[in-house]
Order: C-alpha cells, then sequence, then structure tokens
C-alpha cells in the first residue's frame, strides 16, 4: 500500500519562503511520477508542479513558474516544493500525489492521472 505524507505547512507573509515535502512508502516503483496540487476555499483542485522519477523532467502550472521549485530525492523517495515569493493567492490546501505511470510532459498537470494522495496541508500567506 503507497502512503504519501506531507509536511506541515505554515503561516507565510507576503514575499516569503516555505518549502514543502512528501515522502512516499510502499515501494518507488508505484511513484513514477510524483506532483503538487492545491485547493483554496470555494475552489477547484488545481495544479501546481510534477515531476518524473526516471529522468527528474518537471512540469509547471503557469501561476507558479518561476516562483517554485519542485526536486526529488529517490533514495529517500521524497519530494519537495520550495515555494518563493508567496503571494496571497498561494494560499491554499496542498496535496502530494503520486502515479505509477511515468507520464508525458502534458499529461502530468491531470489530477485524474494520480492514484495516490496525501492528506494535505495548509499554506497561508498574509499580508
Amino acid at each position: 500500500q503507497v502512503q504519501l505524507v506531507e509536511s506541515e505547512g505554515g503561516l507565510v507573509q507576503v514575499g516569503g519562503s516555505l518549502r514543502l515535502s512528501c515522502a512516499a512508502s510502499g515501494g518507488a516503483s508505484s511513484t513514477n511520477t510524483m506532483a503538487w496540487f492545491r485547493q483554496g476555499l470555494g475552489k477547484e483542485r488545481e495544479f501546481v508542479a510534477a515531476i518524473r522519477r526516471g529522468d527528474r523532467k518537471t512540469s509547471y502550472g503557469d501561476s507558479v513558474k518561476g516562483r517554485f521549485t519542485i526536486s526529488m530525492d529517490r533514495p529517500k523517495n521524497t519530494m519537495y516544493l520550495q515555494m518563493n515569493s508567496l503571494k496571497p493567492e498561494d494560499t491554499a490546501v496542498y496535496y502530494c500525489a503520486g502515479s505509477s505511470r511515468s507520464w508525458i510532459l502534458s499529461a502530468m498537470s491531470n489530477k485524474e492521472g494520480y492514484d495516490y494522495w496525501g492528506q494535505g496541508t495548509q499554506v497561508t500567506v498574509s499580508s
């Protein structure tokens, strides 16, 4: 059974930084693509960033390009999201997701392509 566990989020000031982590257990072969999604109050769950395990290819949502960086430590089977220059619109519950498939870049943003989900962690950005 694959389990994904996110680190604690937090309260951050506008322009600040925060790093999230997601640790996967139950077999690295079951998390060949990993991603971050987020969901604000009253909003749909939206794509943030994703990474392929094999070649570390990455994809980002338009709203976070240039500000967020996704990475993966394969020996630890842990994924990270470094968030810089945070804005109030980044406030959301952030979810870690995993897929046994190694998705092509254009498919990495599709939430329906992920089989495993973490419990979510709250990130709040205040001015």
